[in-house]
């Protein structure tokens, strides 16, 4: 769609909490594609992450020196769900989404405005703990940051999640952050021609609209396709919307992300 020769390209962001490697995986994401000339890091935001990296990919490019930004969103969830817990397995999916952001001059920016928030008070409502052994904390035998040898193995919990909670801070802090947007943006809820958010949960998706007043033919969905993929349902859902036609260049688009932290954040663009 872009055009672009790997080589061209000067940056590559991985959003992912579930990286193949501990120290991150963007530089072998920019190895398989052969962007040699590419600086390449991992972005840790959860299901924010996508937005997080739009966000700091364009920053990059405002601040020179970067021209071709790939923006790669891609989670493997089902690494890291219990089977037996029929209330979070069912709803996570595994899916990678990916944009190119390219320098233009300021008259012609399509990053409208943006907005980012951190609250790690809520983070017992939503994580997968890393576990230093297979014993409990308080165990008998169980390792702590304290110890002078590390275990022999390590592990990640499998997903929690208090889905009352997360509900309850998705339907209050998506619409004040896109509102905050919107407002660093000069646009109002009718200017947007389109609501894309993380495919987290449908009653979500149509609860912001609400609150946002938005109607619900102009809100992106593909929620019951492939589930929550976390980073990368931001990228998976664009992708669908403009191969079907609806999004189209010049569209201004809402997009937030939202979840494990708890972090959130949205960005107002326009697609060119």
């Amino acid at each position: 769609m872009a055009n672009l020769k790997a080589e061209e390209i000067d940056l590559v962001l991985l959003c992912t909490s579930t990286p193949d490697d501990l120290f991150g995986s963007a530089a072998q994401v920019q190895r398989e594609l052969g962007c040699n000339r590419a600086l390449a890091f991992d972005i840790t935001a959860a299901c924010s992450g996508f937005v997080l990296g739009l966000v700091t990919g364009s920053r990059f490019i405002k601040g020179g020196g970067f021209e071709n930004v790939l923006v790669v969103g891609a989670d493997a969830l089902s690494r890291y769900v219990d089977w037996t817990d029929r209330g979070t397995c069912i709803l996570f999916g595994d899916g990678a989404g990916a944009v190119i952001l390219q320098a233009t001059s300021d008259e012609q920016d399509c990053l409208l405005g943006f907005d980012f928030h951190s609250d790690g008070n809520g983070q017992r409502h939503l994580h997968a703990l890393v576990r230093s052994t297979d014993k409990k904390p308080g165990d008998e035998g169980a390792v702590s940051n304290g110890d002078v040898f590390l275990p022999s193995r390590a592990s990640v919990s499998c997903i929690q999640m208090n889905g009352k909670e997360v509900f309850r801070f998705a339907v209050r802090c998506v619409p004040e952050t896109i509102q905050t947007a919107l407002e660093e943006a000069g646009l109002h809820g009718p200017d947007l021609d389109w609501l894309l958010l993380h495919q987290a949960n449908q009653r979500i998706l149509d609860a912001v609209a609400e609150r946002l007043q938005i109607p619900p033919e102009r809100v992106i969905s593909n929620l019951s396709n492939y589930g929550n993929t976390s980073a990368a349902s931001i990228p998976l859902a664009l992708d669908e919307a403009v191969r079907c036609g609806k999004v189209k260049p010049g569209d201004v688009l809402a997009t937030a992300g939202f979840g494990a932290g708890l972090t959130w954040g949205s960005a107002i663009v326009r697609w060119a």
